[in-house]
């Protein structure tokens, strides 16, 4: 029961940073916009081109993205076999930082 709970806790606190309220996306994605004009950040169709044909070579189906002004990293979400699957990018790179999930 305790490990139910457990993970019922880490499941609601990775999924609270993806629903920013509204005026928390507005911000961030002016951050983005203006990252993008002034050159420190590639444009989302670029990290798109770069991670969506491998995920979907791999059986996955693209959901969207998030995006983080703090950092600059855009987080791709992704559903295979039932599972989500984040896949965090640099900005400013087009680099994969990490993967977690299904």
């Amino acid at each position: 029961m305790v490990g139910v709970l457990c993970l019922g806790a880490l499941l609601a606190a990775a999924a609270a940073p993806l629903h920013a309220s509204p005026q928390d996306r507005r911000s961030d994605q002016e951050a983005a916009r203006e990252g993008r004009m002034q050159g420190r950040l590639l444009p989302l169709r670029a990290i798109e081109a770069r991670v969506v044909p491998y995920m979907i070579k791999k059986g996955a189906q693209y959901l969207g993205f998030d995006f983080d002004a703090g950092t600059g990293i855009y987080t791709l979400k992704f559903l295979r076999n039932g599972n989500v699957i984040w896949v965090d990018v640099d900005g400013r790179t087009g680099q994969v930082m990490s993967r977690s999930g299904g």
